[in-house]
């Protein structure tokens, strides 16, 4: 079972900042996540449309420019980082998942272009992205655009169909929140030949129930507690 660091080593430092991600990096993880939003024509790393939980700042996150947001404290006296900064801490890991969330359709162009000079500059291996999002209507987008990218489908229920959606979208791997993974779900995503990546998963009683019931990966605010747990079990 994989464990990747949810935005980072966040338990440890401030949530989607170089900080975080070098404590990723060290923390014996398989993976990292981090979430990414389209600002000023830049790929900003950061989870919230606001700024008030994460930085020094007030607002929603788009009404600011590039050159505002970089002189925002996001913890420990760390700065919103880009996409590109991010990728170059985080080359060397397994498994990065990027989740997208403040990127309409007609911007994913941007994204490419970061995810090609990362390939270039940074001698990045694209098989090692997964890029995730609740937002399906991009993700078939992208398929459809550069189909050499793999996809995680995110959900935050429990579908009627358990993981028809995301077969349907030709992804790779199905995220689904903790309160609602069951057997019968990871079983038929496992049938449909998809990965079973739960989030977010922190303490012993619930990575010894993911365990159980055979997922993939979890996704962890700590993840070397979250691997000294599992290997507890």
């Amino acid at each position: 079972m994989l464990i990747f660091a949810h935005r980072g080593a966040s338990a440890i430092e401030p949530e989607n900042t170089l900080l975080a991600f070098n404590a990723a990096c060290t923390a014996n993880s398989d993976g990292v996540e981090f979430d990414i939003h389209h600002v000023d024509g830049k790929l900003m790393v950061i989870h919230d449309r606001y700024l008030e939980r994460t930085t020094s700042g007030r607002g929603l996150l788009i009404a600011h420019s590039y050159a505002q947001l970089r002189q925002l404290n996001a913890g420990k006296g760390a700065i919103i980082p880009t996409l590109d900064e991010v990728l170059t801490v985080v080359t060397k890991q397994s498994v990065i998942n990027i989740e997208l969330k403040g990127i309409e359709i007609k911007y994913i162009s941007v994204l490419f272009e970061y995810l090609d000079n990362a390939k270039e500059v940074l001698k990045l291996n694209v098989k090692k992205i997964l890029l995730s999002s609740f937002n399906h209507h991009l993700l078939q987008a992208i398929y459809r655009q550069r189909p050499e990218f793999s996809l995680g489908a995110l959900t935050a229920g429990l579908p009627l169909g358990n993981a028809q959606f995301a077969q349907q979208l030709a992804a790779y791997s199905v995220h689904i929140v903790l309160d609602y993974v069951n057997a019968e779900f990871v079983i038929d995503a496992h049938q449909r030949g998809l990965k079973v990546y739960v989030y977010t998963v922190d303490n012993l009683i619930d990575i010894k129930k993911m365990k159980a019931l055979g997922v993939d990966g979890i996704f962890a605010n700590n993840p070397h507690q979250a691997r000294l747990y599992l290997q507890q079990i």
